[in-house]
This record gives C-alpha cells, structure tokens and sequence, in this order.
C-alpha cells in the first residue's frame, strides 16, 4: 500500500502484526479456552508466530499473492478489486504456511502432525479470511493512511 521502500515496510508489519495477534488469541482460546494459561500462552507465542509471519509474508507469499493478482486483474481494474484479490490470496498462502507453523509448535514432527495440520487449514481459513477483509485490513489501511496520508508521500516521493 505504501509508495516507497519503507511504507510498504511499515504496512507489512502492521497488517502482519495485528493478523498474527488474532490469530493468535483465537488458536489459544480454541486449544485452551479462557483460562490464566492461555493469556500466558498468547504472550510466549506472539513473538515467534510475528517473526516467523513477517519473514514468510516479506519473502515469500507477499510476492507470490500480488504476482498471482497481476496476472488475473487488468491494469485498470478498480483499486478495492485489486485490494480484495490480494488480501484473499494473502490469506491463503498465510494460512497454509502458518498452519503448519502452528502444528509443529504444538504437536512437533510426530505422527500427529499431518492431522494437526489439516485441522489448523479449516479452523485458520474460517478464521482468518474475515479477520482481514473485515476488521485487520480496513482498521490497518485506515491507521497506514493517518500516518502516510496520500499527498504527503506523493509529495515526499517527488521530492526525492
């Protein structure tokens, strides 16, 4: 969304860290419930699932999810078009790594983790998909667009 270098940087991030905090909060409440340990769960997890995110989301299904988009949408297809068709390919490549992510860091490399794993794809996928397009993507946009309005970063490009 951004339209240099580090905006584009600092939306990742945002959109990556509020997806992976209710992710998150759902994954532990749907394995423990409300309990005292979940909230320390949530907070030992965080982290890791962030960075981990954040790496897949910069180097690997970010590129993937908007190459996928360019070659369906036309040049002149409508931004909220284009906006859509990337969140939902990002959340597909999201969800298939995380998933995984997240069965070997609950049940690790044994016998368990192949079912772990389709588990995580449903409950992640139902999740997750309304979670971006309906609360993370528009709240981020809307934080990303107070902190970069579009003429200061224009303005700033073309001062560059």
């Amino acid at each position: 969304m951004g339209k240099t270098k580090k905006e584009n940087l600092i939306f990742t991030t945002m959109m990556c860290a509020l997806m992976v905090l209710g992710m998150t909060v759902y994954n532990v409440l749907l394995l423990e419930g409300f309990t005292g340990e979940a909230f320390k769960t949530m907070a030992i997890g965080y982290v890791p699932a962030f960075l981990v995110a954040l790496i897949l989301d910069i180097f690997i299904v970010g590129a993937v999810a908007k190459g996928i988009a360019g070659r369906l949408l036309k040049p002149g297809s409508p931004m909220i078009q284009k906006v859509l068709t990337i969140s939902c390919f990002m959340v597909i490549g999201m969800v298939l790594l995380m998933s995984f992510y997240g069965a070997v860091t609950h049940v690790g490399f044994g016998p368990e983790l192949g079912e772990a794993y389709v588990r995580n794809l449903w409950l992640n996928f139902i999740c997750a998909l309304p979670l971006q397009l309906a609360v993370v993507g528009p709240l981020t946009r809307a934080v990303f667009l107070k902190i970069f309005p579009p003429h200061a970063s224009e303005s700033q490009a073309a001062a560059a």
